[in-house]
């Protein structure tokens, strides 16, 4: 496979100086979902705002601690969403440093109703897992400022990669989790995550006047509003892909991601196949297209005769 981003290779748990008081720290769980590896970032000069702590992992705890310079403490922990590459490490981090964890909600927080349906199917979340027996200290709701030591927050609920996700502005910057990326598209894996939340997130961001994105993995993104066009177009066209197959026959999500995917490789295709299903679900909520019965991962799907 070839590599996405040859350009962004830092090393692992040496944090990085993004200027204006920012510092990244890369977590040691590089894979196919997560690119290099979880961008943990440290904000502030004094007290301390860490944002999305990273995956159970001792060694990154370890890098954390040796980061913080003679007279810093940690205030803050902010999850942007309950993945296991992005939160579990927040437990122990508060109880070493006695600082509050914050986010919207559980891992189940902000999850549709039609989501909700899926799951009691028994459908679990793709990817990188969820982190279900997260539950942060202090609730985030959209539009709320977190204040620190000359730092600023502000709460953006994002759903879509997942209905807890949210996104902190920070001046002209924003912390955008892994609802936009550079390096690849963001994966929309039903129960968790809800293609129809995804492209009004998207939207949303679309209204802003920001500078630059710092995302969960990969690099700094510098033109901000012409990736989220791009991964708005880009659904838009899956969607059209989608749409073409189902007017020649009904099918499957598997089935679809088999014939509209044919670049990917075959470890990715469950994950495409994800993406599909979250496609599919979203035309059932608009009424373009329905399940031929019951609503389910596995589900054949057809158009709405008009």
């Amino acid at each position: 496979m070839t590599d996405p981003d040859p350009s962004f290779a830092p090393p692992i748990g040496t944090p990085m100086d993004l200027g204006d008081g920012l510092r990244r720290l890369l977590a040691p769980n590089p894979s196919a979902m997560t690119f290099r590896g979880t961008n943990t970032y440290l904000l502030g000069r004094r007290g301390i705002a860490v944002i999305d702590p990273g995956p159970e992992d001792t060694r990154h705890l370890d890098a954390i601690l040796a980061a913080l310079r003679p007279g810093q403490s940690i205030s803050h922990i902010v999850v942007t969403h309950a993945h296991l590459d992005h939160s579990p490490l927040s437990r122990r981090l508060s109880q070493i440093t006695g600082a509050p964890v914050l986010a919207f909600g559980n891992a189940l927080a902000g999850r549709s109703a039609i989501m909700q349906d899926l799951a009691a199917t028994g459908l679990v979340g793709g990817g990188e897992g969820v982190d279900a027996a997260f539950a942060p200290d202090v609730t985030l709701p959209d539009g709320a400022v977190i204040e620190g030591d000359g730092w600023q927050l502000d709460v953006v609920h994002t759903p879509g990669h997942s209905g807890n996700h949210i996104a902190l502005g920070w001046g002209d910057a924003l912390f955008c989790g892994d609802l936009v990326m550079g390096w690849a598209t963001s994966l929309v894996s039903p129960p968790d995550g809800d293609l129809s939340d995804f492209m009004a997130s998207c939207r949303r961001l679309q209204t802003g006047h920001w500078r630059q994105f710092h995302p969960g993995h990969g690099a700094p993104i510098d033109a901000p509003q012409q990736r989220l066009s791009w991964l708005i177009d880009h659904r838009l066209s899956r969607e059209a892909a989608i749409l073409a197959e189902l007017k020649q026959a009904p099918a499957d999500a598997a089935t679809l991601a088999r014939r509209i995917y044919t670049e990917t490789p075959a470890a990715l295709i469950p994950a495409a196949t994800r993406n599909v299903l979250a496609h599919l679900v979203d035309l059932t909520t608009n009424s373009v297209a329905t399940p031929l019965g019951a609503l389910s991962a596995d589900a054949v799907f057809g158009l709405v005769r008009r």
